[in-house]
């Protein structure tokens, strides 16, 4: 059965109040390697249905979901009963709403997009190439290179149909001296990997083991430090995935204000900086409707459907917005703003490069990125977590040679007041979110008193 075919076949079957079937229809392709050879590669295909049954009651709306995979024709039946008498088991569904009404998109009738090992034509020679370099010069390079394709087809029992092609593709690539005593990290994030360069990526890693040749042991303490954009990634995804409007106005986050309001209207920062999101970002585009598999304190499977545009949750240092339900919307006052699936950082006037921000350093620190990170304090978004594969001592503009990895302790949405410089806005790859939440567009941040908190052990 097509997945059209699949999605009218629930809506027949179903015997609920109200109906959304979501089915995913994924394509995968991938190539790992280590110490200069491939050592796996694979396509892979997958297909989920997803079941939403509302149930109208005495005492309220209900609603039961129910996703399976490898669905055969035979299956449906049992998957929609199983999702409606989810429903019942339930009771009243705290997010219900009307279920989104509309037509059918005219893509809805197109087939599910696919990928396949072609995807890696000009990818695979240069990795070659990159590895045969890595062998003559005494390095190691480890990696993994990803692109697929995932197509959405929802179907609601108002008549919504929709479809949705989301192609991600990513690479990451971890080099390490002969010895392994020294690594850098470089990664990148693109739709259809044409724009990957992998002679580009590997020209950083060469750079960026050179400068580690010298090492030098520094304490703990506030250092004067620049975040290259993946590292800003790594700390505004969190600050993003933590902007539920429900959570909030519970009292259970840094964006909560006493009385059970939100920090919505309240300057955040005294630079000009805008966190935004939009579907239709150049290089950046995402679902411009709410695709909801279930419910939590930010989404809600009553908002499949829902219209997205872009959205300024931060605008000139000011908060204007939190991932809102149509549910949580009215709890809080606010305006309905659903997530999107992307997120990027813009400082007004900020151009440069991460190189440009390290130049005017007099000593101070360079990142590569920061991983296991993890939430200390939810009230301030106090975060801690480790460097990684890379920090580098910066003296007089230059840098001078690679440094220890430090424990940090901060809260990004201090950090968005705090920096002194910023760079141009460009898109980037999160080294600790980027399998789950690849698309960013982030400037590089000099923050003059970034605390590293203790001296690491990990290498």
């Amino acid at each position: 059965m097509t997945p059209q075919e699949i999605v009218e076949r629930c809506l027949e079957l179903s015997k609920a109040s109200g109906t959304v079937v979501l089915v995913d229809e994924s394509s995968t392709a991938n190539l790992r390697w280590a110490t200069n050879a491939l050592t796996t590669n694979g396509v892979m295909r997958s297909r989920e249905v997803t079941v939403v049954a509302t149930v109208d009651g005495t005492q309220g709306v209900a609603s039961g979901v129910i996703a399976r995979s490898a669905v055969t024709p035979e299956a449906l039946e049992p998957l929609v009963r199983a999702a409606e008498q989810a429903a019942r088991d339930n009771g009243p569904a705290e997010d219900a709403q009307p279920l989104v009404d509309g037509d059918a998109a005219a893509d809805w009738g197109d087939p599910a997009g696919e990928t396949s090992a072609a995807a890696f034509g000009h990818i695979a020679p240069a990795l070659g190439d990159a590895f045969s370099r890595a062998d003559d010069e005494q390095r190691l390079l480890y990696g993994y290179l990803e692109h697929g394709v995932r197509t959405t087809y929802l179907g609601v029992s108002t008549g919504l149909r929709l479809r949705h092609e989301q192609p991600t593709g990513h690479i990451g690539i971890t080099g390490k001296s002969a010895d392994l005593s020294r690594s850098a990290w470089v990664g990148q994030s693109s739709r259809d990997l044409a724009s990957i360069d992998v002679v580009t990526l590997d020209a950083e890693l060469t750079k960026r083991l050179g400068w580690a040749q010298r090492s030098v042991e520094l304490p703990a303490g506030r250092h004067d430090t620049v975040l290259p954009p993946a590292a800003v990634a790594d700390l505004m995804i969190y600050a993003y995935w933590t902007m539920s409007g429900r959570d909030a106005a519970d009292g259970q986050s840094v964006y909560s204000a006493p009385g059970g309001r939100t920090r919505v209207g309240e300057r955040l920062s005294r630079q000009p900086v805008t966190l935004w999101s939009d579907p239709a970002a150049p290089g950046l585009e995402c679902a411009p409707a709410v695709i909801a598999h279930a419910s939590s304190s930010e989404s809600s499977v009553f908002d499949n459907g829902l219209p997205v545009g872009r959205t300024s949750w931060i605008e000139d240092g000011t908060l204007k917005a939190l991932l809102q339900t149509r549910h949580s919307a009215g709890l809080t006052g606010l305006e309905a703003t659903p997530a999107v699936d992307n997120l990027g950082l813009t400082v007004d006037g900020a151009i440069g490069s991460v190189e440009d921000l390290a130049a005017s350093v007099e000593r101070g620190l360079m990142l590569t990125c920061l991983w296991y990170i993890r939430a200390v304090d939810p009230q301030t978004l106090l975060l801690t977590g480790l460097t990684r594969d890379g920090v580098y001592l910066v003296e007089n503009g230059e840098v001078t040679g690679a440094v220890n990895n430090f424990r940090f302790n901060e809260s990004p949405v201090a950090l968005l007041d705090r920096f002194s410089h910023a760079g141009a806005t460009v898109p980037t790859f999160s080294r600790e979110w980027g399998d789950y939440f690849p698309r960013t567009a982030m400037p590089a941040l000099r923050v003059p008193d970034f605390n590293m908190s203790s001296v690491s052990q990990a290498s």
